[in-house]
């Protein structure tokens, strides 16, 4: 009996060309999915964030009001200058706070970014090196 005949080298290819297609449509879905992740965080992050904004300034506003019109009589302008340094104090603190945020940068993709590192990693010969 004779050994099957092997594939042929077109047909070689074109399996080798299904395979990374395969990754790579993975991959893209990954990445989809991510930033639909990422889309959907950054609606909520925000909604809620501007509620929160929305009540609290309110409510602070109003409480700085009634403290003033409580101390009418006797310390009117000290309870103004202290409401007034407190929402600037509190302006500027959260002005750092969101240009802190902002330098760092975002974990967009992070996991895609790693799973095309592995598949780099995993066609890669072991006797090629690392950068060419």
């Amino acid at each position: 009996m004779e050994p099957a005949p092997g594939k042929s080298l077109g047909s070689r290819l074109r399996d080798y060309a299904a395979g990374a297609l395969g990754i790579l449509q993975t991959r893209l879905e990954l990445l989809a999915t991510e930033l639909q992740e990422e889309k959907l965080r950054l609606g909520t992050l925000l909604g809620y964030a501007a509620a929160a904004f929305f009540f609290l300034g309110f409510g602070a506003v109003l409480l700085a009001l009634f403290l003033t019109v409580l101390l009418w009589d006797s310390h009117r302008l000290l309870a103004l200058g202290v409401f007034t340094a407190l929402f600037l104090a509190i302006g500027i603190i959260a002005a750092l706070a969101a240009a802190r945020i902002g330098r760092q940068g975002t974990r967009l993709f992070a996991a895609s970014i790693s799973e095309l590192a592995q598949d780099r990693e995993m066609i890669r010969p072991d006797n090629e090196p690392e950068n060419r």
